[in-house]
């Protein structure tokens, strides 16, 4: 392990494109939207990038295909300062791409179309083998399969790094994985999932749903929206961050923001508090921000 912190990021990559109208379709409906634009995304492009702003050295390994999309997604990362060296480009197969209806209210649906993602495997990991032994935290998602998260979680572990799973979208997870966890972060509807148990978002209900995790994982967060955050952490310490108001624009990328800032500040050595003080304010910052205006 280097003495210069690093978190590196193995997911998912997708060209978005945002559609803005009044209010989102319901089964049968065609809505009349007002605009529409491309950007990039997958929550594992989107946490490396929040990551990559705080200043920390961080990697993505990750995979597109040798098209347009993929084109921009590299062009994105680089631009962003991510070290893209390890997302491959495979010729075959098409880009991981998604698309996000907004309404009024900022809130959003989606549907995301995997596509290279769903190749991420032990040669990616292999090309990136010296990044993975100096990583000091291993960012996941479930944007990607299940095996190829072991495999590099096993690998960050027996280099002495600690592993951040985000289980997003909501799945269930393998023994294997949850034994090589170190920190899960999930918020009301995947908690609900994983405990097995029915979670109310308020700061309250996450509190009860990370002590019933902490059960099963080292240190458990769960986000419970404009709630705020609550988390146990190794120690067993109990934590409670209250929510920071702002005027809603956009909730889209605002659990990447939070993810990509809690990882670099605890790669850097604070305390689980002082991470998630951090990250809840970046989150609420990118919620106040127009999707227009992001950069």
């Amino acid at each position: 392990m280097t003495s210069s912190p690093r978190v590196t990021v193995f997911g998912s990559l997708h060209y978005d494109i945002a559609v803005f109208g009044p209010a989102r379709p319901r089964k049968g409906e065609t809505v009349t939207g007002s605009a529409w634009h491309p950007k990039s995304g997958g929550k594992g492009g989107n946490q490396a990038v929040s990551a990559a702003k705080t200043g920390i050295a961080t990697s993505m390994i990750g995979a597109v295909a040798n098209d347009d999309f993929g084109r921009f997604l590299l062009d994105n990362l680089a631009r962003k300062g991510v070290d893209h060296r390890f997302v491959a480009r495979d010729a075959k197969g098409s880009t991981g791409m998604s698309v996000a209806i907004f309404d009024d209210e900022g809130d959003y649906g989606a549907v995301i179309v995997s596509g290279s993602n769903l190749e991420l495997g032990d040669t990616h990991l292999d090309a990136a083998s010296d990044v993975l032994s100096e990583t000091a935290i291993l960012v996941l998602q479930n944007e990607i399969p299940d095996a190829a998260n072991v495999a590099a979680a096993r690998r960050v572990k027996a280099a002495g790094g600690l592993v951040l799973l985000n289980a997003a979208p909501a799945r269930p997870l393998s023994d294997a994985l949850k034994t090589l966890i170190d920190i899960l972060v999930v918020n009301a509807i995947e908690a609900e999932m994983l405990a097995g148990v029915d979670v109310v978002e308020t700061l309250e209900g996450a509190l009860s749903a990370a002590r019933i995790l902490r059960a099963s994982y080292p240190q458990v967060v769960v986000t419970a929206g404009g709630a705020g955050v609550a988390a146990v952490d190794d120690k067993g310490q109990e934590i409670m961050i209250d929510p920071v108001k702002v005027k809603v624009e956009s909730t889209h990328g605002a659990g990447d923001e939070f993810i990509g800032v809690l990882a670099s500040d605890i790669a850097s050595g604070s305390t689980m508090r002082d991470a998630l003080v951090r990250a809840n304010h970046a989150a609420a910052k990118l919620v106040g921000t127009k999707e227009e205006e992001r950069g």
